[in-house]
């Protein structure tokens, strides 16, 4: 009877999704930078952004790096004057703002008005809610046509995309490297998919 409970039991816990770290906090193994790739760089097992213009698109193996319904959390800490951004439902594409999915903000203190967790350019926040030299968690969920983030737990958007708008799709995730000023840490990027 012990054996047959142990069973169901590990079937049960196989079953479920679980988060898987895209970071291994060595090297960029699974990530390919576009334009810029020295912006990206791993040190003390942190990313670290610093440098022109750059997007580091998730290809490695996880989901096939080919996301529909899935949940992605990291942690993060910006310095002063900082922009970045966490793009999702994107495509690798070689130069220029990725022109596919939603960018999810990451600045808090930037000249850019759109503060940390805005779905930037269509449901944006002015609203500062974490501070700049301060690991902070920033979450996103996508199911179906919905996107929901979160700082540290706390809502900031929760948008429903129109049936006309179609940027929800299978894609992949991308993290910015904004422009020369910006210095901003990834310790953790995790995904969970459905």
């Amino acid at each position: 009877m012990k054996n047959l409970l142990l069973l169901l039991l590990l079937l049960n816990f196989s079953a479920h999704a679980q988060w898987v770290e895209l970071l291994n906090g060595r090297d960029l193994t699974g990530w390919k930078a576009s334009e810029n790739p020295n912006s990206f760089q791993v040190k003390d097992g942190e990313l670290r952004i610093e440098g022109p213009r750059g997007h580091l698109f998730y290809e490695g193996p996880v989901g096939n790096h080919n996301f529909t319904n899935f949940e992605v959390k990291a942690l993060i800490k910006t310095q002063e004057g900082a922009n970045s951004g966490l793009f999702i439902c994107t495509a690798f594409q070689d130069t220029g703002w990725p022109s596919q999915g939603y960018e999810i903000q990451v600045n808090n203190s930037h000249t850019d008005w759109r503060r940390t967790a805005s779905l930037y350019g269509i449901v944006d926040t002015a609203e500062k809610l974490v501070h700049d030299e301060e690991w902070f968690e920033l979450y996103v969920k996508v199911e179906g046509n919905h996107v929901t983030t979160k700082i540290n737990g706390r809502t900031v958007v929760d948008y429903e995309e129109p049936a006309d708008r179609k940027r929800i799709q299978p894609g992949t995730i991308a993290i910015q490297a904004h422009d020369p000023k910006s210095k901003i840490a990834y310790k953790s990027v995790q995904v969970l998919v459905h």
